[in-house]
């Protein structure tokens, strides 16, 4: 089978490409649908969202909408909408993040920042938080605009927390956990939430969803800076060693920083405190030597396997074997 051949039914999922072929009409959807609502009549603002919209992404925040809903039982047609809500937030992230992290690269290509300047990308995301909000309102489903709103607060909760943490070498597992589960798993979370509201499902079924998303966004975080230090830039689509770069503290350098040997403990303490790239290789095998990579992939590991078990309350189905293979997935990949 074509891995873009549309699946039959009740076909489940066995790989990535089995899970985008499945929702591949439903995504289809919500593509057209942003790029409808992603208009102004400021050239700018559509200069920069398109920029940054057209750049690719695996776009599995919206993903997990639709397979949520589906999964939950949802007949109706909203998901495409609550799936663009979700999208658009994300987007508005990436375009703060990288004038935050002063990024010059994402996804091979260069930041918005990096074309159109600082000043228009904050704005601009400004703009498509409130892009956001306005498709949400006209869901017409407080429940689901009172999770997002509590979301995006958390969100900015976690970026500022992690600012809070660029630069400290005394940062540790606990206060990592707490910026990842803010800054990141917290839009997966909802995202399946949402697309449990939409069925109107029942509350164990809803949380279970929430408690997936949450855990595969715990997953998916830990992964992603792990390989930040095993990667390539051509595969990654990003530099290697940002996070290093950026001063921040993430889990492989937490973890090499409590059991590396005495002299890499002070070189990693070092390079944590001034950023820059300068020991970059020194730093990476301080780090695999130490054991890093391996804790920090069983930790990621073990959070899909948490949220494989959360997906025990549904029903089984093609949406629940997707989102059993994007937990696995999510530790699995290489960019």
């Amino acid at each position: 089978m074509s891995a873009t051949a549309p699946l039959v039914p009740d076909a489940a999922p066995a790989c990535f490409e089995d899970v985008r072929a499945h929702v591949a009409q439903g995504m289809d959807e919500v593509d057209r649908l942003i790029r409808r609502r992603l208009g102004s009549e400021v050239l700018l603002v559509n200069q920069v969202a398109e920029h940054i919209v057209s750049g690719g992404g695996k776009r599995l925040r919206p993903m997990l909408v639709l397979l949520a809903a589906e999964a939950a039982g949802y007949r109706g047609g909203q998901q495409h909408q609550a799936a663009a809500v979700i999208e658009f937030i994300h987007t508005a992230t990436l375009l703060h993040d990288d004038v935050v992290d002063e990024s010059g690269l994402r996804r091979g290509r260069r930041t918005a920042n990096a074309v159109f300047g600082n000043a228009a990308s904050v704005l601009v995301g400004d703009y498509l938080y409130s892009r956001a909000f306005q498709l949400m309102v006209e869901l017409e489903r407080m429940p689901i605009m009172r999770v997002m709103a509590d979301t995006t607060n958390q969100i900015a909760e976690g970026e500022v927390l992690q600012l809070m943490h660029i630069g400290n070498p005394d940062t540790d597992e606990a206060a990592y956990l707490r910026v990842i589960e803010r800054k990141t798993a917290v839009l997966f979370a909802a995202a399946c939430r949402v697309g449990a509201q939409l069925a109107d499902a029942p509350r164990a079924v809803e949380d279970a969803l929430a408690n997936y998303g949450m855990a595969l966004g715990m997953a998916f975080q830990i992964a992603d800076d792990v390989l930040d230090y095993v990667s390539d830039a051509d595969t990654l689509g990003k530099n290697v060693g940002d996070d290093l770069a950026e001063g921040k503290p993430t889990l492989p350098l937490i973890h090499a920083l409590h059991h590396a040997a005495p002299a890499d403990v002070a070189t990693l303490r070092r390079v944590i405190e001034n950023g820059g790239l300068d020991s970059l290789d020194g730093v990476i095998a301080a780090i695999r030597d130490s054991g890093a990579i391996d804790y920090s992939r069983a930790r990621a590991v073990r959070y899909a396997t948490e949220a494989n078990a959360a997906l025990q309350a549904l029903a089984c189905g093609p949406a629940r074997s997707a989102l059993q293979v994007l937990a696995r997935y999510s530790v699995d990949r290489n960019h």
